[in-house]
């Protein structure tokens, strides 16, 4: 009889697979990033709708960004007065507002 070559199925994800945890940690972290602008690094966190339950002012365009609005939340990546400033000093930004800036 001739051999099929189908694949017969998914392999399940081993323990140790590489792949599995950069995907868990891509998860932990809330899908942060950094990007580099023109102004310098940036570190960008989107926040999930059901998880925005506070109101804030988007600096890009002077509205508020509504409890409930999906955004995102920048802070520098270079600043000189060190991470623990820049953290504090950290900005909510409606996504469409950020990505003209």
């Amino acid at each position: 009889m001739a051999r099929s070559n189908r694949p017969r199925g998914r392999k399940a994800p081993q323990s140790g697979d590489d792949e599995a945890d950069v995907s868990l940690n891509h998860l932990l972290e809330g899908w942060r990033r950094s990007e580099v602008r023109r102004d310098g690094l940036w570190h960008v966190q989107p926040v999930p709708a059901k998880q925005a339950i506070k109101s804030y002012l988007c600096p890009g365009c002077t509205q508020g960004i509504a409890p409930g609005t999906a955004h995102i939340v920048t802070w520098r990546g270079d600043g000189v007065l060190g991470d623990d400033a820049d953290l504090a000093n950290r900005r909510h930004w409606h996504t469409h507002c950020w990505k003209i800036k």
